[in-house]
């Protein structure tokens, strides 16, 4: 009797030290990229791990070059659903390649295929009882000669938005706040922010590199903190859970 009554802890130690795992699906802009010592470029997901306590495990599934379309053609998809347990919860960040509206593979139409897609990703999170969070693009350096931070995503974040307050999803607007970032730093010091090089300047690098789109180090810890910054102050009791495990 006491060896099954042991067993039977152990079975209830085991499920109460399952981890939480927050899945991160999206593009480039999130994604891991290879040889993180060396390599400046960084996805915001990538260095989201240290920001929480060990019960939580991210799991960065973002690719680079993907949109919504691809992410599902592609069964990237279907292969985060199976994995998917209640309690776990999806970041949900695209639009970057959703727009490259000279691909077939890749483009949708951000009032239809876009929206219908954020829609299955919700849905389908919903059913396993993981719990969806919806988040705009983050913004480009792209200031005109004024020093203007000029939008560069068109109707897609807004199309974001609308899903998350039709579902009631989890939403940051990390277009906004990633706009704020951009303008703090400025036209030239935002740079840092992004991939700028001369030749030879970077090991990485053996011709000059001026990318704002992909971000440097610095540009990914910044919006991880943003993110982690904006589910603390979120009142959306869903996150609650999320909100003890940040450090």
């Amino acid at each position: 009797m006491k060896y099954y009554l042991l067993i039977i802890c152990l079975i209830s130690v085991s499920c109460f030290a399952q981890k939480t795992t927050i899945y991160t699906i999206g593009d480039s802009t999130m994604a891991n990229k290879k040889d993180p010592d060396r390599n400046p470029e960084h996805g915001w997901g990538q260095v989201l791990q240290p920001f929480f306590k060990d019960n939580f495990t991210v799991e960065n599934k973002a690719v680079n070059g993907r949109s919504t379309k691809s992410f599902i053609n592609e069964k990237r998809w279907d292969s985060i659903y199976k994995k998917l347990k209640k309690g776990d919860y999806v970041f949900i960040e695209f639009g970057h390649n959703d727009q490259k509206i000279e691909d077939s593979t890749r483009y949708t139409n951000p009032h239809t295929t876009y929206r219908y897609n954020l829609i299955r990703f919700v849905n389908e999170s919903r059913e396993k009882g993981a719990i969806p969070v919806l988040l705009s693009s983050i913004a480009r350096r792209n200031f005109n000669e004024k020093g203007v931070l000029v939008p560069t995503h068109g109707e897609y974040p807004l199309e974001t938005r609308l899903v998350a307050q039709q579902y009631n999803v989890p939403f940051i607007d990390l277009e906004y706040y990633t706009e704020l970032l951009e303008e703090s730093y400025g036209p030239e010091k935002s740079k840092q922010l992004h991939l700028h090089f001369k030749a030879g300047e970077n090991p990485y690098y053996d011709k000059d590199k001026a990318d704002d789109t992909h971000l440097s180090l610095k540009g990914a810890r910044a919006i991880a903190q943003i993110v982690v910054n904006q589910i603390n102050q979120s009142k959306d009791p869903s996150l609650d859970k999320l909100k003890k495990a940040i450090k």
